[in-house]
């Protein structure tokens, strides 16, 4: 089924394009929701007239939404969480909890849909994005703690493990030659 998207669709395209859809996609979902009409000969005499209105609407949300994405962008969220030896979680950190903590702390209400990262599993730094329009999708930081301990002992461990495997995979070479070159007296 072709259609012609009369609204910006996530990982489907922006208002004005035309798209081959399944069936039942295009019947269940884009065409009820007003999301996409049938690409008639008709409809395609007005894909100028969409894309000009789509990108007005565009740029009016993005204007509107940029002071709350630069709130984003500041902040924050730590979990506590129980864990195993290995910093894996018993659980996980779910886009729920991640939008409701970050929906109290910018005070703008975020729906788990628009968090862009998995649910998290194991204790440590990691960067999820929320996506507020198509355009204008800010970065935040998301920091996972064993229950008990600070938010800042959960970063340590991680670096030290990084600088560990670093120092396996790179074998200290200079020792060696620099114990040869020395000059014997």
């Amino acid at each position: 089924m072709k259609v012609l998207l009369i609204k910006d669709v996530y990982k489907l395209g922006r208002a004005g394009d035309i798209k081959k859809v399944a069936d039942g996609y295009g019947r269940n979902f884009l065409l009820p929701q007003g999301l996409a009409v049938l690409a008639t000969e008709g409809a395609m005499h007005q894909v100028e007239k969409i894309k000009a209105q789509a990108e007005v609407r565009r740029n009016a949300q993005n204007n509107e939404l940029k002071g709350i994405a630069e709130q984003i962008r500041g902040v924050t969220l730590t979990f506590p969480a129980k864990a195993g030896d290995t910093g894996k979680l018993y659980g996980s950190i779910t886009t729920q909890e991640i939008a409701a903590a970050l929906t109290e702390q910018i005070r703008f209400e975020v729906k788990r849909q628009q968090i862009g990262i998995q649910p998290l599993r194991a204790l440590g730094e990691f960067t999820g994005n929320v996506r507020l329009t198509v355009d204008l999708i800010p970065e935040f930081k998301i920091i996972v703690h064993r229950e008990g301990e600070s938010a800042e002992s959960a970063t340590a461990p991680v670096a030290e493990e990084k600088a560990e495997k670093q120092a396996k995979v790179a074998p200290p070479a200079a020792e060696a030659p620099a114990a040869e070159a020395a000059p014997a007296e």
